[in-house]
């Protein structure tokens, strides 16, 4: 049975409206030309595309995988060429791209929910233009005019494709132990020289052009991360009229044999004194990356609902059709010799607890980047300062717990289907397969976890763990006044005192014994999180008493939601107590273990 997806759209749409609101900024560039009508249709055709033509490659690409050949060049699964084409022509890589450089210049918080639909329909094929947007990003902020004028046309329109180029055989998380070397050459260009792993994208056959982004040192640099440049390295270079010239000396290796995500091609490139233009100043290189790399971790942040979503699509599927055993309280198929197994408590229990991650997951991407959107366009400083401080206390958080839940709730699908499950025709294990690596890439989580509680909490002061407080607070004080939502507001006030509560433990213990923080971290990072899908359950709930207050048509879908916002309140905000007791619990059971004993 090949896997099915349906785009979520009309709970999409539910949280544009509800938890985005985005018809309250419509003053703001880009925003205007998002209309209802035209996010609909972007919303809706996006689905066709993705659901009709992603989405059938999905199981063909995890079978087939790449191929690379004697001349080092790759050769992508079956249909995907086809599919790029397609992708390319319906103008979707243009969506929120910056208008002077033709893009359409709409909200990232709509490119970022056609993301999703992506994402669940074929993870593999979708990084190939995610990983694109992600360098136009960078050189758009980073890069001189006359880069920005020859890279990002074609990367936008998605005649050229882009990667990024950090890890190194020897060094992953600590850049600062590259060895990849840039020499100067005397016009302005620069020799790069070094081997990079794990890059995806990095050599494939559904563009004319890559242009890859890779961090180098230049001579003389500090042998630390403070000596680190950024240079685009073309695959092929630009001529001064904008055709392309002759092959650069960059290579595809090998490709990585991998888990998952098998229609990628993760390369091995070789950079053999390849031709190099320095992006912004010398060594300044990794901040001009991170901004990549922040918007890859959101990118990943929506791996991790993505495959958890369609999971859960084809987990509550089976368990409608399959036959098995008899539902405790009584048969519910009494003309049958079993009932559905969506009858049984626990199997509810798996279904139920994917489905208040995803929908609450899904909310929090377009929230984050709606906040992407307002640290650029918001009409004041102070605005755009406040939703840059939300984002990035926040990045961290989505990255990784949205790759942790959606990698379980992926595998409890996977349960759902018991031994067929476990065999590759249902396409349960190839999203297990596929959700794995999320947890591990662009920073692996236990990263994440140490970025959040090591830099973003004492950011600027505390000042952005106090807004999110703020803005959580406001909310309960909200729900707190209607008798619908008041308990459940209570229960919010209560994880949200566990949060301070863990947080005041770490500035009292951490500065004195740094491993205490390295302990509590992940734990933290979960807490955080519970409390951030609290606030936007809370959202989703009052916005769904009030459309049936209103005597909303779709009355089915409300009351799914309450009940699901129910769910999420009495069975997974609880969890909140335990983390704080191990945030709390720090870090000397894990330290006095000697290390002989391991």
């Amino acid at each position: 049975m090949p896997a099915i997806y349906r785009a979520p759209v009309r709970d999409t749409r539910f949280v544009l409206d509800h938890v985005c609101g985005l018809d309250r900024y419509r003053n703001l560039p880009g925003f205007a030309e998002a209309t209802p009508d035209l996010v609909n249709a972007i919303l809706e055709e996006g689905a066709k595309f993705v659901e009709q033509v992603l989405a059938p490659l999905n199981q063909v690409g995890d079978r087939e995988g790449c191929t690379r050949h004697a001349d080092g060049s790759v050769t992508t699964p079956t249909g995907f060429r086809d599919a790029y084409r397609q992708y390319v022509e319906g103008g979707w890589g243009t969506l929120m791209a910056p208008k002077d450089y033709g893009g359409q210049g709409l909200p990232h918080v709509l490119g970022s929910a056609f993301e999703e639909y992506q994402t669940s329909a074929n993870m593999a094929f979708s990084m190939y233009p995610g990983l694109t947007m992600g360098a136009v990003s960078a050189i758009h902020v980073a890069g001189s005019e006359e880069q920005k004028t020859t890279y990002l046309p074609n990367m936008i329109s998605g005649r050229w494709t882009g990667t990024m180029n950090l890890t190194e055989p020897h060094c992953g998380t600590d850049l600062g132990l590259i060895r990849t070397r840039a020499e100067p050459q005397g016009d302005g260009t620069w020799k790069v020289t070094g081997t990079k792993i794990f890059i995806s994208s990095g050599e494939h056959d559904l563009s004319e052009n890559i242009i890859h982004l890779v961090l180098a040192k230049t001579p003389g640099a500090p042998d630390n991360v403070k000596g680190i440049s950024l240079f685009i390295v073309p695959k092929f270079l630009v001529n001064p009229d904008g055709s392309l010239g002759e092959r650069n000396a960059v290579s595809c290796g090998s490709l990585e044999h991998k888990m998952g995500i098998h229609g990628n091609a993760t390369c091995v490139m070789n950079y053999d004194g390849a031709t190099g233009y320095l992006v912004g100043e010398e060594m300044k290189g990794l901040k001009a990356m991170f901004v990549m790399m922040n918007v890859a971790r959101l990118g990943v942040g929506i791996q991790g609902l993505g495959q958890s979503e369609v999971a859960y699509q084809n987990a509550v599927a089976y368990a409608r059709e399959r036959l098995q055993g008899r539902s405790l309280s009584g048969a519910r198929n009494p003309e049958g010799k079993a009932d559905p197994i969506l009858v049984h408590p626990d199997v509810r229990r798996m279904l139920l607890d994917a489905r208040a991650f995803n929908e609450g997951a899904r909310a929090l991407c377009l929230w984050a980047a709606l906040q992407a959107d307002l640290s650029h366009k918001a009409e004041t400083p102070e605005e755009r300062e406040a939703a840059d401080d939300l984002l990035s206390l926040l990045t961290p958080v989505i990255k990784a717990y949205l790759t942790d839940e959606g990698y379980a709730h992926a595998t409890n699908a996977q349960q759902v289907f018991g031994g067929h499950g476990y065999v590759a025709e249902w396409g349960m294990e190839q999203f297990v397969r596929d959700a794995r690596i999320a947890m591990i890439y662009e920073g692996a989580n236990g990263i994440q976890a140490l970025d959040l509680v090591g830099r973003k909490l004492a950011a600027k002061g505390g000042r952005a763990l106090r807004a999110f407080l703020k803005m959580v607070e406001g909310a309960i004080d909200e729900a707190r006044a209607d008798d619908r939502t008041a308990h459940q507001a209570e229960a919010l006030q209560g994880a949200k005192a566990q949060l301070e509560r863990a947080t005041m433990w770490l500035m009292q213990n951490a500065l004195a014994n740094p491993d205490h923080a390295g302990a509590g971290a992940t734990a933290y990072l979960r807490l955080m999180a519970l409390v951030a899908f609290g606030y936007l359950w809370l959202v989703m709930a009052r916005a769904a008493h009030g459309a049936l207050a209103e005597g909303a048509e779709d009355r089915t879908f409300y009351e799914a939601k309450l009940l699901t916002a129910r769910h999420f309140f009495e069975r997974q905000l609880p969890g909140a107590g335990a983390l704080a007791a191990q945030v709390e619990a720090g870090a000397d059971t894990l330290m006095a273990f000697p290390d002989s004993a391991f």
